[in-house]
Parts: structure tokens; C-alpha cells; sequence
């Protein structure tokens, strides 16, 4: 839905037409047909900005996840496989970055940057590498006592090699699954740094400034606020049961079970 976005939505997500602004939706007295699920005080229509927001939301998650993923994944595995003094300073980091409230750095960013794409993803990369790092690190600790690293160490492999050629390939299963449950807190994240005008400046859609735009209207509007609302947490469901069955089946443990 999110990368066809131009061809499914009826409408253009910023247009205005203030004749039909706070329209309900079209199964509601007084809705019409051609707004399916409404309009808000400008008179946009709602489901297109749903249709616009999720592409939104789907490029946040991608270019986040890449990047505090890819950090994270890249000390999980140093941090494991070389261990003593460079595994404590990394992980004393990790601890560090538990620690730091990542919602205020981004609210930070936003007043030293400006609202933009590049704030939300440092902001969300800065809130997952921690968590990629930390399970990377344990798998890399139970890899690096097998058989096949102890075998490259004897034939002279480099520990640089070592980590490329044995180690990154058997972690690549975890770090997928990490990638899959953490969409819904990039999207979370997402919907809250808009929310508290951290996010994508207006007019671009995005499902968090639907929910913001909306909160004064609840009561006389409320499907301006609820159905981004309602969006959220279907996609959010959808995302961790589909990470659920993925472990289940990239995990041998559990497949045994």
C-alpha cells in the first residue's frame, strides 16, 4: 500500500478544500461517498494521508532500522568476538545509551536541525543500536567457542575475517528477526516524534501529525485522530505477530518445540 501510494490514494494528501472540511466518513449522516473515511479541518482527505503517511512511516523504518541496526550489529559482533577491555568500554556505552532518554535527544535535534527526515532517523537509530548490540553481543559470545572459529583461528584467519566470514553470517538470522519486531517501535517512535512536532514538518502526511492535528476535534471529529490512531496499532499488531512467527521458524530451538 505504502509504495503505491500514487496510484491507491483518491486524492492528494495536501490539497485543501475547506467546503469540505471535518466531513465524517462516508457510511456516517453527512458523509460523502468520495471521502471515504473523512476529512479534517482543512478538508484532505483522510484516507489518502493514511495512504501517504504509512509510505512515510515504511521509509523512516527502513533507513532507521538500516542504520541503528547496522551499528548495532557491527558492535555486537566486536564487542563479542574480541571481548576483555573493548567488550567493557562497548557495552558501558550500550548501558549509557539504556540510560539516555531518546524521545528528548530527538526533541533536541529538532530545535538544533529543524523538523526533517534526517532528525527522526538519527533520533530512532540512536533509540535501536543499543538493543541490536546488546543480543548480537550474547549470540557472538556462544559463536566464538565453536568448533569452525576455533578451526579459522588455527588455519591464520584474521580476526577481522573471522568476524566477516563465520561469525556475521550466523548472526544474520537474530539481526533479521530484531529488524522485523522493532518495525513497531520505529513506527511508534515515528508517530510520537510527530506527535510532539519532532517529526516530518507539515504539510507531508505522516500518521503521528494526523493524531496531533486531531486531538482538539476529538470530540466533534473524532475520526481525524482515531483512524491514524486505529492505523498505528493494526500495523504495530500485524509487524510483532509476523516477527513472532519469524523467529519461530529461524530459531531450530523452537522449531524442536
Amino acid at each position: 500500500m505504502a509504495v503505491f501510494a500514487p496510484l491507491l490514494a483518491p486524492h492528494s494528501p495536501i490539497d485543501q478544500t475547506l467546503r469540505d472540511k471535518l466531513l465524517p466518513p462516508a457510511w456516517m449522516l453527512g458523509g460523502k461517498d468520495k471521502y471515504f473515511l473523512g476529512t479534517d479541518a482543512f478538508g484532505r482527505d483522510i484516507l489518502s494521508r493514511l495512504i501517504y503517511g504509512a509510505r512515510v512511516s515504511l521509509i523512516v523504518a527502513l533507513l532507521a532500522l538500516t542504520v541503528g541496526g547496522g551499528v548495532g550489529l557491527a558492535i555486537g559482533i566486536v564487542a563479542g568476538y574480541v571481548g576483555g577491555a573493548v567488550d567493557s568500554i562497548l557495552m558501558r556505552l550500550v548501558d549509557a545509551a539504556f540510560t539516555f532518554p531518546a524521545i528528548l535527544f530527538a526533541l533536541l535535534l529538532a530545535v538544533t536541525m529543524g523538523q526533517g527526515l534526517g532528525t527522526l532517523v538519527i533520533a530512532i537509530s540512536l533509540l535501536l543500536w543499543a538493543t541490536f548490540a546488546r543480543v548480537i553481543r550474547g549470540e557472538v559470545l556462544a559463536l566464538r567457542q565453536r568448533d569452525f572459529v576455533a578451526l579459522a583461528k588455527v588455519r591464520g584467519c584474521s580476526s577481522l575475517r573471522i568476524m566477516l566470514t563465520h561469525i556475521l553470517p550466523n548472526v544474520l538470522n537474530t539481526f533479521m528477526v530484531l529488524v522485523t519486531l522493532n518495525i513497531g517501535v520505529v513506527i511508534i517512535a515515528e508517530a510520537t516524534l510527530s506527535f510532539l512536532g519532532a517529526g516530518i514538518p507539515p504539510p507531508t502526511p505522516t500518521w503521528g501529525l494526523m493524531i496531533s492535528e486531531g486531538r482538539g476535534r476529538i470530540a466533534e471529529a473524532w475520526w481525524v485522530a482515531l483512524i491514524p490512531g486505529i492505523a498505528i496499532t493494526l500495523l504495530v499488531l500485524s509487524v510483532n505477530l509476523f516477527g513472532d512467527w519469524l523467529r519461530d521458524r529461524l530459531d531450530p530451538r523452537l522449531r524442536q518445540l
